[in-house]
């Protein structure tokens, strides 16, 4: 059986959807069809039903999802063992490839030094960064597109998932310097009338801040979401409201005096958790990939 129609019955089978899978695998929308198509004859049943809401597994889909997934890590394993004995020949050398999936606040931060020391250190491991909310790489982990998420979030509580806390990302509540906030003191009462550019729904410091905020008697702060944290630390820049940002996102910007510190109330630091998934295999490649991710937070 081609291994790539179970990698494409998988990702169809998380995704929800034709259109979600075909754009996860770069694939032409007819191609993922002709793929499920083919395993479905191949195997003699239908694995999906097509619904108006997109498409759900059948029951014969839900009993084949988890073998598939084992024989696409008994493929890895295979692959792994095989360039062993290479990595052997070469000393030792380590190679292949690691998707790594984070925030965008991470990925345009702490992340790219990181990257780089491995690709340094280990010249034929291949490291991949992808910029993903929280449920996007939930998403990535359990089709095989990421190895390893770094989420921004207090606790992962998917059973599927393991997760493991390796820093805290102070936050800070920033604005333009010439703000009348800025460099001030500021309870709740006076954030709720200012406007604020945060970060996109799904966002776990973002989300809380919004919740509190709106959930204020009287309160009528305006809220603007964005995708790019760029994108909202432009606008506080501007003059135009406030943010509350991972600290390591705007120390360049406080240093050269683009934005500063409002003394907001209490901010709790943002948890970093490495997370993979508990059932796939976790590749000699991903292994050193996490180590070094933990080593790096750890003396950040």
């Amino acid at each position: 059986m081609d291994t790539r129609l179970l990698r494409t019955f998988v990702t169809l089978a998380r995704a929800g959807s034709f259109t979600a899978a075909a754009r996860a695998l770069h694939l032409a929308q007819s191609t993922v069809t002709v793929h499920i198509r083919t395993l479905e004859k191949e195997l003699g049943t239908p694995l999906f039903d097509r619904m108006p809401s997109g498409t759900v597994p059948t029951r014969a889909g839900q009993r084949l999802l988890e073998e598939a997934e084992e024989v696409l890590d008994a493929v890895a394993r295979l692959r792994a063992t095989a360039s062993a004995g290479q990595r052997d020949a070469d000393g030792g050398t380590v190679e292949g490839k690691v998707a790594v999936g984070a925030g965008d606040s991470l990925c345009s931060s702490r992340l790219p030094a990181v990257i780089a020391s491995l690709r340094h250190a280990h010249p034929r491991l291949d490291v991949h960064l992808h910029s993903a909310s929280t449920d996007t790489a939930v998403d990535g982990l359990r089709t095989g597109r990421l190895d390893i998420a770094l989420l921004l979030e207090p606790e992962v509580g998917e059973s599927d998932l393991l997760a493991r806390r390796i820093a805290d990302e102070p936050l800070a509540y920033v604005a333009a310097p010439g703000h009348a906030l800025a460099g001030r003191a500021a309870d709740w009462d006076a954030l709720a009338r200012e406007s604020f550019f945060v970060h996109e729904e799904g966002c776990s410091y973002s989300d809380r801040l919004v919740r509190t905020l709106l959930s204020l008697p009287g309160a009528t702060p305006r809220i603007t979401r964005f995708g790019s944290i760029d994108a909202a630390r432009s606008c506080v820049a501007a003059g135009l409201g406030l943010t509350l940002l991972p600290q390591v996102t705007v120390e360049r910007h406080l240093h050269e005096g683009r934005l500063t510190v409002v003394d907001g109330p209490e901010a709790r630091p943002v948890p970093v958790q490495l997370v993979r998934h508990r059932r796939r295999w976790f590749a000699p490649g991903a292994q050193i990939v996490a180590e070094e991710l933990t080593r790096a937070f750890a003396t950040a």
